[in-house]
């Protein structure tokens, strides 16, 4: 199996480079343990399965992804962006990060395929893959204004 420290390497890599191209906005692994996600909590996550089968999930405040929907459509003011267009924001983000994910992976793992993004109101993915899984996660800062964490849970899959 891919080692977990390899996984979170992409799994960064892949969220610096959606953030950067897509969403406008520059972001940073942080390790401080007093940095948290504050207030109300919105988790986009999409599944995968083939090669490998899991989810990946970005955590974030409502006003982090209100920000990350205002920057995805180029709007000015946060009364402007609507639940849905956050709601909207949050899945896409999920699901342009996984996209990255999977074009690192698709030489050494082979193919994987993507399911629709999901938004919940919600803080963290719980493991129901078996004791076979793994999870990896980081927190990010964000225009050293947020805290958001990244994770992604992953086996191998068993077909």
């Amino acid at each position: 199996m891919i080692e977990q420290l390899g996984i979170k390497e992409i799994v960064l890599e892949s969220a610096k480079e959606v953030f950067e191209t897509m969403i406008f906005m520059d972001i940073t692994e942080t390790a401080e343990p007093d940095s948290d996600i504050e207030g109300w909590a919105i988790l986009g996550l999409i599944t995968f399965r083939g090669a490998m089968e899991g989810c990946l999930a970005i955590c974030c405040s409502t006003p982090c992804a209100q920000t990350i929907s205002m920057n995805m459509l180029g709007i000015d003011s946060a009364e402007q962006v609507s639940e849905a267009d956050t709601c909207d924001a949050i899945g896409e983000v999920a699901n342009m990060i996984v996209g990255r994910v999977k074009k690192h992976l698709a030489e050494t793992v082979g193919n994987i395929e993507i399911s629709i993004p999901s938004v919940v109101n919600g803080r963290e993915i719980k493991n129901n893959l078996g004791n076979d899984a793994e999870l990896v996660t980081a927190k990010v800062n964000i225009e050293d204004k947020y805290v958001a964490k990244l994770s992604m849970l992953y086996r191998k899959s068993s077909k």
